[in-house]
């Protein structure tokens, strides 16, 4: 199992681990409920170094990206980021990811920790013939999160204790980056986050991980932040309605099928995998013909999580007395926050309108749930 450069420093503050993607990481410290209300009320600080990180460079590099994923990287401007994905042939979601644009030819694109290889594979396919450098750093750099409404305070706040300007961060907008240094160290700072929390994520050098580490707990201390694992990451991003690869997004997929069409730019140039399969569903989905199954949020008056995998139902009726399996729940929690049973769920499209009333098989009992709209939970950003 692969260790972030934080590992000590978790357990030291009595961490339990969990094995994701092969790398061995902090699944919760105290409780992943006090983690989750913390984030939510104050901030939270989540060690992320298992994600990716490539970079792409050279005068080829916008166009070895718009060859590859799904999204037109050319309207990117300097210092702004942009959510993308990759798809096969079929046009199948192989992984969602973002992408900063940090020079005129100097891309940083971060895959999910679970395919990396998969997309530095894509990535080389794409810049085939061009001048363009596709180098994976991962395993030379770390990623520290810091989420929640008290986030942009806690970072000023150690940006000046560490003698460096704030003023970098303090109106840098929504899915956008700038440089800043910490613990001596220049590192990325991006004001993006999987917790629908305002909050920024640093990208550092591997070997100061440690010091930034303990520089944004001290700063954070009078706010009241704590470190905060993947199973609050978890229940946060699912309240935010944000899909998950490998559970809301997979081969078996496409970005119509889960509300994200607007990610797939059809009108640029460049040919890219899945383009010919994802023209015809949007020319499909125009003639009044939408994909199915498709994506959906679920509540339900319950404390019992409605699980992954669990079928979904839609009830007998008098029309028609049968109770017919329509999709099958991808993600579900009891939210700490709403105080009831939250769910994601792959449906049939013909019940997919909010209010419709379905139901859940839990081990054996039917669970009354309603669609309602995603995400459960929204905060505002800048």
């Amino acid at each position: 199992m692969l260790r972030s450069p934080l590992h000590s420093r978790h357990g030291q503050l009595g961490a339990s681990f969990t094995g994701f993607a092969g790398w061995e990481m902090p699944l919760q410290y105290s409780s992943a409920l006090a983690e989750h209300h913390a984030v939510r009320s104050r901030a939270g600080l989540f060690d992320l170094s298992h994600m990716g990180e490539v970079r792409v460079s050279g005068p080829g590099a916008l166009e070895a990206l718009n060859r590859t994923f799904v999204g037109d990287i050319s309207r990117l401007r300097i210092g702004r980021a942009k959510y993308t994905m990759l798809c096969d042939h079929a046009g199948g979601i192989l992984d969602d990811l973002i992408v900063y644009r940090l020079g005129d030819s100097e891309f940083l694109v971060v895959p999910n920790a679970a395919n990396v290889a998969v997309g530095v594979a894509a990535m080389d396919e794409g810049a085939r013939g061009l001048e363009a450098t596709v180098e994976d750093r991962t395993a030379a750099t770390a990623l520290i999160a810091v989420q929640g409404p008290a986030a942009q305070d806690i970072l000023i706040r150690a940006l000046e204790a560490d003698g460096q300007s704030a003023a970098p961060v303090r109106d840098v907008r929504y899915y956008a980056e700038v440089p800043v240094v910490l613990g001596g160290m220049p590192a990325i700072c991006a004001r993006t986050g999987y917790t629908g929390e305002d909050g920024f994520e640093l990208f550092l050098p591997w070997e100061a991980a440690g010091g930034v580490w303990d520089l944004l707990m001290e700063a954070g201390g009078p706010a009241g932040l704590v470190p905060a694992g993947l199973a609050a990451r978890d229940s946060l991003r699912l309240e935010a309605g944000m899909p998950l690869c490998g559970h809301e997004l997979t081969s078996e997929t496409m970005p119509y099928q889960v509300g994200l069409g607007r990610v797939v730019a059809l009108g640029k140039p460049q040919d890219f995998p899945g383009r010919a399969a994802l023209e015809r569903a949007a020319r499909e989905q125009e003639a009044g013909n939408g994909p199915s199954p498709v994506l959906v949020g679920l509540s339900a008056d319950t404390r019992r999580p409605l699980r992954e995998g669990f079928a979904v139902l839609r009830p007998a009726s008098p029309d028609d007395p049968g109770t017919r399996v329509v999709g099958t729940v991808t993600s579900g929690i009891f939210s700490p926050t709403l105080g009831h049973a939250i769910a994601m769920a792959l449906v049939d499209a013909a019940v997919a309108a909010p209010g419709t009333a379905l139901s859940v098989d839990v081990r054996g009992r039917g669970q009354p749930a309603d669609v309602v709209p995603l995400p459960f939970l929204r905060r505002e950003r800048r």
